[in-house]
Order: structure tokens, then sequence, then C-alpha cells
């Protein structure tokens, strides 16, 4: 089993807390871990203040590089977490948006929804972590 630590140029740089993509390789088989994604730009300048469609968006965003990063992209995601601080019932509508858009409507992946007091930042109202699976 090989396992690769990946801190990706374009994510912003949280490595003294933990790596932003692990990959394990076993059998043919690369699993790929993808740490929590925010609202935030490399520079971890939070995008879209108060809005959980805009720090939704980005933190898609900055899911797709972190996978790219692995050699996966959107399509290879198998299980979603997401977690959105003061959940409301009307917050499901934009995250399925967003999933909609990101996800193919007839294979999106498993998905948990959570909501949770807060994040790691205070301005945080989103965070998804994803697992994506790739064959050789």
């Amino acid at each position: 089993m090989k396992k690769t630590f990946i801190n990706p140029t374009g994510l912003p740089d949280w490595k003294e807390f933990f790596t932003q993509v692990v990959t394990v390789e076993t059998n043919g088989i690369k699993t790929i871990f993808v740490s929590g994604q925010v609202g935030v730009d490399a520079q971890q300048k939070l995008v879209g203040d108060a809005s959980l469609s805009t720090q939704t968006k980005q933190a898609f965003a900055n899911l797709a590089t972190a996978l790219m990063s692995a050699g996966a992209g959107l399509s290879d995601v198998i299980k979603i977490t997401v977690f959105v601080v003061n959940y409301k019932y009307e917050d499901a509508a934009v995250i399925g948006e967003m999933i909609r858009q990101n996800f193919a409507a007839a294979q999106p992946p498993a998905c948990t929804l959570v909501g949770v007091q807060s994040l790691a930042r205070n301005e945080f109202l989103i965070e998804i972590e994803a697992t994506a699976v790739l064959a050789s």
C-alpha cells in the first residue's frame, strides 16, 4: 500500500495543521481523501462573506483543485460530507443546486449533510470533504 500526501498549489497552505489530499494506492485502486474545503481562496481570503451560495461555490472549486492534484476529478467522487453552520431546511436548496451543478444528475455521490454550530473560523458557513476512487 502506497500513501501520498499532497498540498496542492491553488489551495490554502495549512500543512502545519493537516494535509489537503491523501491518496492510498493498493491493488491498482487509488482512493483519494480530500480534507474539508471551505469558501476561501489560496491566500486564505474569504470568498462570499456571509453568502452560503458563494462560499459553497468556492468550496466546490477548491474541491476540484484538490482532486486534480491527485489525478482525479469531480466525476470520480463517491462520497461527500457537507457541514453547514446553523443549518436550516432552506439551506438544502442552495446546497442541492451546487451539488447538481458539480455532479452528474444521474449518479451524484453519496452525501451526508450535517448541521454544526461552527467551523474552524467564525466566518466559514460550509465545509465539504470528499472521497474519490480511481482504478488503474
